[in-house]
């Protein structure tokens, strides 16, 4: 089973602007993630506003907007959705407050999270993972394959199912990838790494990825934060590396302590 640090969530800054039914919402931030957690915020900011994810215009990458934290170490969605969504809730507590009309110019509210979860040193908020890999191994060469492998989370709420498993794969394909192929080569006589290319630093591709099967429980956490988001960027890599050595010493009964497994540690 795989289990990352505990859920921290870094202080975020969100500015919503609301304007009339003519022209889009707007949710802007500074950070710049990737491309999928752009199309997550606008779910969450158009859900949280009662709109179409089309009225929703997510604004990222400029100085002059709140302040966000980077991106990085599982806290990416669960601190910005957070943000979004209390902003959001301030919004609809001031369109109240004008008794539901919009004003002409529109309003413009600034919100945030604060951090990590009041509850976090009461209640264990990880996510979590368990991984299972069928390993062959040539006994003629000491090749390793991993043609089935099935992995299985538990993350807290899932906000786009296509997102989350194809980060749930990619995450175990770069296990595979530790397993089995990446290694770092250091020059003893200069310190500098000798394979600083991915001519020389090998990595899993196609060829060596089998059949891989993802799913997830549905987990309701409504302590971890606002939506019961936890992350998942770093979960599907750990322990999937586990697996395979576990599954390499099944089949061969040897031990390798040292990643990757290559051919030459089945004849030391």
């Amino acid at each position: 089973p795989s289990r990352p640090p505990p859920i921290f969530e870094a202080s975020q800054l969100r500015r919503i602007t609301r304007w009339p039914p003519s022209r889009q919402p707007r949710i802007p931030a500074v950070q710049l993630p990737g491309g999928r957690e752009v199309k997550r915020q606008a779910q969450i900011a158009a859900d949280a506003l009662g709109v179409g994810m089309d009225a929703v215009e997510l604004r990222i990458g400029d100085s002059a907007l709140p302040q966000a934290g980077g991106a990085g170490g599982s806290t990416g969605l669960a601190s910005w959705g957070s943000a979004i969504v209390l902003t959001a809730r301030e919004l609809h507590r001031r369109l109240a407050a004008y008794g539901g009309q919009l004003p002409p110019d529109g309003v413009i509210v600034d919100g945030g999270a604060g951090g990590p979860s009041p509850h976090a040193e009461a209640y264990s908020m990880h996510s979590f993972g368990a991984h299972f890999v069928e390993v062959r191994v040539d006994a003629d060469t000491g090749e390793v394959r991993v043609p089935r492998a099935s992995s299985v989370y538990a993350a807290g709420r899932i906000v786009n199912a296509t997102t989350a498993r194809s980060q749930f794969l990619g995450g175990f394909c770069m296990g595979l990838s530790m397993a089995l192929h990446e290694e770092s080569v250091q020059d003893e006589r200069f310190g500098h790494y000798a394979n600083h290319d991915l001519a020389e630093y090998h990595i899993a591709t196609n060829a060596d990825v089998g059949e891989i099967d993802i799913s997830w429980l549905d987990e309701e956490d409504p302590l971890v934060n606002e939506l019961g988001l936890k992350g998942i960027g770093e979960l599907g890599i750990v322990g999937a590396a586990a697996a395979v050595a576990n599954g390499y010493w099944h089949a061969t009964g040897r031990r390798v302590r040292d990643l990757p497994i290559t051919p030459d540690k089945f004849f030391r």
